[in-house]
């Protein structure tokens, strides 16, 4: 979008905690501003788009006959989402949808398949994908660590806000907990992996009181040998909540903390141009965690140390593979740490409503559609993605 192009009106459908949230993300962000709030409590709608002098109403549909609205924004519980997406894009709108895009398969092909036939633009709230983390783990992945051998998340989540009457434990309204909130790290899975997988066992546990679902483990076989485990239980006080991401990539490890990346260690035994790449990362720091929307606070860094010649033979084997990893190295991502995970949450919001814009200006794809790689900043396109030996960046 232009610098004088007129921003695009965006039209939220839901009042809740998300939509908020989602508003106070973007409010600074260039190209978008709020035109008109829908929700079934006129009360909510009204005390939503107030403050940003914007029109409410108790029902949705008046957004798409609302020609100041050029993007439905769908903040609703899941079941919802594809009517409501699928109705915006044929209506003419880009569509910015809560995740998941759909309880059922069938139906995000459906809206995916509007999108393209409509030319709108339509981005999933993926927020992992905007992640400058996991963004820097897929550079690093071809440049130092090797494919990925197994994907391991555990996440023990919390139930306090979750009532028993509440959406999020009725499956025919959420999806079930690996729809309504799996598919992230099924999406991260895909992202860091870098394929889809090709088959997938579950099982769940219920509570013994109530028979709720609340505890789910999936594995999924990728291809190529690659196994990833994926564990969320919705059992916890908020002060107990614990997640970790590990990635194994045989020689090296990966260790990520929080459902929002905020802090990233990598354990790795390399060559002699992987300890070159390592002991130049610090100084790019603002390369590698680049993401376009994204605004990395002064606590966004890198460190590494290698130690050369850690182990008195070079050589060594793995998987059927003869290696030559003389080198132990360690590397430090941040974002800030836990203190920062609200933060990193609505920058990540405001990156993935970034990426629409710019769809909407320019008729691409979202930036993580598949395996596409991100867009570049200046000094990648300059240099090229992160290789070996790396390519130094001002």
């Amino acid at each position: 979008m232009s610098p004088t192009a007129a921003p695009l009106g965006l039209g939220v459908v839901g009042a809740g905690r998300f939509a908020a949230f989602l508003l106070d993300a973007v409010q600074n962000l260039p190209g978008v501003q709020l035109r008109n709030v829908a929700d079934l409590s006129l009360e909510a709608a009204q005390a939503l788009a107030s403050p940003h002098q914007a029109k409410a109403t108790d029902d949705w549909r008046d957004l798409l006959n609302d020609d100041g609205v050029d993007v439905i924004v769908v903040a609703t519980p899941p079941v919802t989402h594809a009517p409501i997406a699928l109705a915006g894009l044929q209506a003419g709108r880009h569509v910015f949808c809560e995740k998941p895009l759909a309880t059922e398969a069938s139906d995000a092909v459906e809206v995916a398949d509007a999108a393209q036939r409509a030319h709108r633009a339509l981005v999933v709230d993926h927020v992992l994908h905007y992640n400058p983390i996991l963004r820097a783990l897929t550079q690093l992945g071809g440049a130092l660590l090797g494919p990925v051998q197994r994907f391991c998340f555990e996440n023990d989540a919390s139930d306090e806000d979750l009532p028993l009457g509440h959406w999020f434990w009725d499956e025919t309204q959420s999806g079930g907990i690996f729809v309504e909130h799996g598919v992230h790290f099924f999406d991260a899975a895909h992202l860091l992996v870098g394929s889809a997988p090709v088959s997938v066992q579950a099982m769940v546990a219920r509570r013994g009181d109530d028979g709720v679902v609340d505890l789910v483990s999936a594995t999924a076989r990728h291809p190529g040998g690659v196994l990833a485990s994926h564990t969320h239980g919705f059992t916890h006080a908020h002060r107990c909540e614990r997640q970790l991401m590990r990635l194994d990539h045989g020689t090296a490890e990966v260790r990520v903390e929080g459902w929002i990346p905020v802090h990233a260690v990598i354990d790795a035994w390399t060559d002699d141009a992987g300890a070159d790449l390592v002991e130049g990362l610090p100084s790019r720091a603002a390369e590698l965690l680049y993401v376009e929307g994204f605004r990395l606070g002064a606590d966004g860094a890198v460190s590494a140390t290698v130690d050369r010649d850690a182990n008195s033979s070079s050589q060594a084997r793995g998987r059927g593979a003869q290696l030559t990893i003389p080198h132990h190295a360690r590397i430090e991502l941040t974002l800030g740490g836990a203190p920062a995970k609200g933060e990193v949450y609505a920058e990540s919001v405001r990156a993935a409503m970034a990426d629409l814009i710019h769809c909407a200006a320019s008729g691409s794809a979202p930036l993580p559609v598949g395996l596409k790689a991100p867009r570049q900043s200046s000094c990648q396109r300059a240099h090229g993605r992160l290789r070996r030996p790396a390519a130094q960046c001002s």
